[in-house]
């Protein structure tokens, strides 16, 4: 059985370069799934809202949505270090509404650790988590809860002065106490010089390979989402289409009778017991 890693590892591995693998998970069955690969860390990201429960953006996601799905997910993987992601208007209100429910993640979600959008305006977020005693991992470059402001799903850092301004945001992040960062849908440039300048692990998702270690959402990365695909994801499997393929050999075995067959698909009786069943049947 693998013993699930702790801040402490992450912090080894990022100093003796070993990769971080980071994955998305929602469901307790793609959880355990990911724990039997050796994933190191799970995050259950609000992106649930999409892929899962089929809303057009992470905003409408919900405090017991998210502990609910962390729940199944820990029971999944429970050696696993698992990441929760703090949905809209979960903490920005005030640093004890962050608190507040930081705490709900670990003491009822069962994960080891919180992670919330935004940088220097959000340090004071970040300390408060972090001084009640709970891991906070921060997270820059797109960030899907502020879409509206950054105007849609688009990637960020692409300028010098907004790539400048990452770099500063990241550290203010690290500074205010976060244990990690996620950096989302930038140039690689840009993520280097945060990795380089970091005493903290640095992941990416869309930032290029020069983080400690990578995050992808597991349903582009196995065809299961389909309403886009991101520019840096790279697709393992096409599990949609086989299950499509599967649903419709369903449908069509059940249509001619094909499915179910007696005795191979079905619970049966002795034939004696059959026959004295019919007899008496006739007496009701």
């Amino acid at each position: 059985m693998a013993t699930k890693k702790t801040v402490i590892d992450f912090h080894q591995m990022k100093d003796k370069g070993e990769k971080i693998v980071f994955l998305t998970a929602y469901d307790f069955p793609t959880a355990k799934l990911q724990e039997e690969a050796g994933v190191d860390m799970i995050l259950v990201g609000d992106s649930l809202g999409m892929v899962t429960l089929g809303y057009e953006t992470t905003l409408p996601v919900t405090m017991d949505d998210m502990i609910r799905h962390c729940q199944a997910v820990r029971r999944g993987a429970p050696n696993t270090f698992i990441v929760g992601d703090m949905p809209y208007m979960s903490y920005q209100t005030s640093d004890e509404q962050a608190v507040e429910n930081a705490g709900r993640f670990i003491k009822e979600g069962g994960c080891d650790a919180v992670k919330l959008e935004g940088g220097s305006r959000m340090a004071s977020r970040i300390r408060a988590i972090n001084d009640a005693g709970i891991l906070v991992m921060g997270h820059l470059g797109l960030t899907p809860q502020s879409m509206g402001q950054q105007g849609g799903y688009k990637a960020q850092g692409r300028n010098v002065e907004a790539a400048l301004k990452l770099v500063e945001e990241a550290k203010a992040v690290e500074n205010a106490g976060a244990f990690s960062i996620l950096l989302e849908a930038m140039p690689p440039e840009v993520a280097k010089v945060i990795t380089d300048r970091a005493e903290i692990p640095i992941l990416g998702i869309g930032a290029g390979p020069y983080t400690h270690g990578q995050l992808v959402i597991y349903a582009d990365m196995v065809g299961m989402f389909d309403a886009f695909t991101p520019k840096f994801v790279k697709k393992y499997a096409n599990i949609r289409e086989h299950l499509v393929e599967a649903f419709k050999a369903y449908a069509a075995d059940v249509r001619s009778g094909a499915f179910p067959v007696i005795k191979e698909h079905t619970y049966n009786m002795k034939e004696e017991t059959v026959q004295e069943f019919l007899e008496r049947v006739k007496e009701i």
